[in-house]
């Protein structure tokens, strides 16, 4: 079951109001929006965004007995400023994203997120893909070897990144690579011993990659900053969790940008990470951190 991460920081942070626009871009499990009801009820108007169908069905189950006003959108927080558009909002008051996939999302989407799992090799939250879309599957079955090793580089970070690229492209000369379990048998058998006997499973890093480039993950969250930011009211306040350093990064980046710009207020100078309860409880939350900055 999935535990949502940095739940009260996360509240306490956005300092919520009566009256309040919210917006939860990253709805999910609908952990943060559910406390959010809690403490206010309707005296803040939702907006709920996810861009996984699935997801945004299971929250509103979830939340179906909770005293909130709720409106629910099917769509990436990339398109933040149309949705305002078509929900007659002006500006907001808080906006929260928290960038981590869903234990459902991993074990039981069937749609190839988890090198665990033996399934079709997809790894995006479509049903459906548009004719300059890819998946998963079309990287690994049509791109050439320098371009997978660019990607497993630079979106995985991934020091055997050409080892890799180089076996997926001699193997699927064979065969055709067609799940998630091909591709971590591949994987592993491309990097050193000590590499496939350490922390992290040795997929852990490519699956990352891939996942990245099929969702567009990193240029949706630099337009979620634009486009968020500029649609918070005077003393509004965003906040986002996220879960690797390159997320981190941008969004870091980009709040000391709207402070230097004298146009934000960094509210923690440093990311607000777990405590040793929650890790107990929550190990998956060892990567999280939270940043909130607040629209002068």
């Amino acid at each position: 079951m999935h535990k949502t991460v940095l739940l009260q920081e996360a509240i306490d942070n956005l300092e919520l109001e009566k009256g309040n626009i919210f917006v939860d871009g990253t709805l999910g499990a609908g952990g943060h929006t559910e406390e959010v009801c809690r403490r206010l009820g309707k005296a803040v108007k939702i907006i709920a965004l996810d861009v996984d169908a699935e997801a945004l069905e299971r929250a509103k189950e979830r939340l179906a007995g909770t005293p909130c006003d709720i409106t629910y959108v099917e769509d990436n927080f990339r398109n933040l400023d149309a949705v305002m558009k078509d929900s007659g909002v002006q500006h907001i008051d808080r906006i929260l994203l928290d960038l981590g996939w869903s234990s459902d999302q991993f074990e039981s989407s069937g749609r190839g997120f988890s090198f665990r799992k033996d399934e079709p090799l997809r790894m995006t939250l479509k049903a459906t893909l548009s004719p300059e879309e890819f998946d998963a599957a079309d990287i690994v079955g049509k791109w050439d070897e320098e371009d997978i090793a660019n990607v497993l580089y630079a979106y995985g970070e991934e020091r055997f990144a050409r080892r890799i690229a180089r076996e997926i492209v001699e193997v699927r000369d064979k065969t055709p690579i067609k799940t998630t379990g091909d591709l971590a048998k591949i994987i592993e058998s491309a990097v050193p011993a000590f590499y496939r006997k350490g922390r992290l499973h040795p997929a852990t890093k490519t699956f990352q990659a891939l996942r990245i480039a099929v969702n567009d993950e990193l240029e949706s969250l630099r337009q979620a900053l634009v486009k968020g930011f500029a649609a918070l009211a005077p003393d509004g306040r965003m906040a986002i969790i996220t879960f690797h350093s390159l997320e981190d990064r941008i969004v870091k980046n980009f709040f000391k940008t709207f402070e230097r710009d004298g146009i934000g207020i960094l509210i923690n100078k440093k990311p607000i990470i777990p405590g040793d309860e929650e890790l107990a409880n929550n190990p998956r939350a060892r990567s999280a951190k939270l940043r909130i900055i607040q629209k002068i």
